[in-house]
């Protein structure tokens, strides 16, 4: 038997239901069948899914583990079909996405705060995937970032206001022989290892390798990851330097520090569907979000210290 996605809809319509009976009558089906059927996924399975008892059904440890990646798929094959899914019990919720930062963050903290807002939330690495899917309907608004140079292209079915840019920096050990300096320059971390996030589809890291190339080095990216916690070990233990937000969190052995020149910037967006819950509210997002990233901004001395040095440097564009 080769398992279908009816049989995972069938799995998770006996653990809400809590018995076969209202299971079957839920489907469609007769009691008898969905036994049977239900047998045949056990076997195919090789395992049990469910207790039976006289008070109904209940799920093994083996069907649990199985349950959890029936709805899994069962949610994905969904989204794909139709859109990203409402929240349960918020029908009219307003589907928010972004990449996990303090823009997205700060953004949904004065969101949630607003009367009459609901809003489910959904994270990306990716901003042009973050893009799709408000081309595709499937988000109404989303927090996104690219590059001077390697701007995002936009859908005429969606809009986009710029929230704000800020300065690449640089996270290394502080025990990094160039931690005590104001400023980094880049060509002087030639011989460092880096750690980097994995291409986001708008523009990272090529940008940030076409800034060393232009500094006279190719940087040696030894670790391409996206957990923060594993990029913040490797670099308190001196095991790799990593460029940054201006908002990255320094301590725990990690100092963070500009990079002289600011050779690179990243720029901030709030973009939505001209056609979706959210574009009566564009502008106040648009403040919104420009608000969460002054706040983080200015909670980061580093970075304050740096703008009152360079009162009269405007980033790129």
């Amino acid at each position: 038997m080769q398992l279908e996605l009816r049989h995972l809809r069938a799995l998770c319509e006996i653990s809400d239901a809590g018995s076969l009976s209202k299971a079957a009558a839920a489907l469609g089906v007769s009691q008898p069948a969905l036994t049977a059927q239900l047998q045949r996924i056990e076997s195919a399975l090789g395992g049990q899914i469910f207790r039976r008892s006289r008070l109904g059904v209940t799920p093994t440890p083996f069907g649990r583990f199985v349950l959890i990646r029936a709805r899994s798929a069962v949610q994905i094959v969904d989204e794909l079909m139709t859109g990203a899914p409402q929240a349960a019990g918020y029908p009219s919720a307003a589907r928010v996405g972004g990449y996990a930062n303090p823009v997205l963050s700060g953004l949904l903290r004065r969101l949630f705060e607003v009367p009459g807002v609901a809003v489910t939330v959904h994270t990306e690495h990716s901003p042009r995937l973050l893009m799709d899917l408000l081309a595709t309907r499937r988000l109404d608004a989303a927090t996104l970032l690219d590059y001077p140079g390697h701007e995002l292209p936009v859908p005429a079915s969606v809009g986009v206001h710029l929230v704000g840019m800020e300065p690449v920096f640089v996270a290394m050990a502080a025990g990094h022989p160039l931690a005590g300096l104001e400023e980094v320059p880049l060509a002087r971390l030639a011989g460092d290892h880096w750690v980097l996030s994995p291409p986001d589809g708008a523009g990272w890291p090529e940008c940030f390798v076409a800034a060393c190339q232009d500094e006279g080095f190719t940087p040696k990216v030894r670790h391409i990851m996206t957990e923060v916690p594993m990029i913040r070990v490797l670099i308190a233990q001196g095991q790799a330097v990593s460029p940054c937000q201006a908002t990255f969190t320094p301590g725990d052995g990690i100092v963070v520090r500009p990079l002289a020149g600011a050779p690179l910037w990243t720029r901030h967006l709030i973009a939505w569907r001209r056609d979706g819950s959210l574009a009566h509210r564009a502008e106040e997002m648009a403040t919104l979000a420009r608000q969460a990233h002054q706040e983080a901004l200015s909670g980061r001395p580093v970075y304050t210290a740096w703008r009152a040095r360079h009162t009269g440097l405007l980033p790129p564009g």
